[in-house]
């Protein structure tokens, strides 16, 4: 998917890149205004009126979104003026007009079809940033409040760890418990006493 996506856009790779980092949803995503992205901290604010659970919440994204934010601001000021919301659409139908959630939509549904994983959708790069942010160890509140989760129950509906996660998390957390347990049978076992 992602050798796909780097013909795209600069426009649509940049959308993919907030949708993943800030772990927006659709709607989120295409509501931003110029003012919620804070370019010299790195930091996007998504308002309350435009979240599921009316929660703002401002929260990082990487540096290549970053970069991919100055490449598409140059591109953008040729599709127009229009300054209170960056992603514009680059159609000759409604050429500079906001781009609509049902626009982003079909093109991450084309985007989907060529990469060959049809069921991807613009709600699977909030799954996947989620998933991933538990993978790096984060604690559960911490990834609900990224989220905007009122409840730690919807987050744990987003998190899908892989037996081979769950599997290295458990050797990484258990290695010293281990070692440990090995060590008392290994000196029962030298002393000659019962294990």
């Amino acid at each position: 998917m992602l050798a796909k996506a780097s013909s795209e856009p600069v426009r649509n790779r940049l959308m993919l890149a907030f949708a993943y980092d800030c772990a927006l949803r659709r709607e989120e995503l295409c509501a931003l205004a110029t003012g919620d992205v804070d370019p010299a901290r790195r930091l996007l604010r998504v308002r309350a009126e435009t979240t599921k659970t009316r929660r703002e919440r401002v929260v990082p994204y990487s540096a290549v979104s970053g970069d991919l934010y100055v490449a598409y601001l140059a591109e953008r000021r040729r599709l127009g003026t229009l300054r209170s919301q960056p992603f514009l659409s680059e159609s000759t139908r409604n050429r500079a007009a906001p781009m609509s959630k049902w626009t982003w939509s079909e093109v991450v549904r084309k985007l989907a079809l060529r990469a060959g994983v049809p069921t991807l959708t613009t709600h699977s790069f909030r799954h996947l940033c989620l998933t991933d942010l538990a993978g790096a160890g984060w604690d559960i509140e911490e990834i609900a409040s990224f989220a905007g989760h009122r409840s730690i129950q919807s987050t744990l509906l987003y998190i899908h760890l892989s037996a081979r996660d769950l599997s290295d998390k458990f050797a990484r957390s258990m290695a010293a418990i281990h070692e440990e347990r090995l060590r008392q049978f290994r000196g029962g076992a030298l002393r000659g006493g019962a294990i």
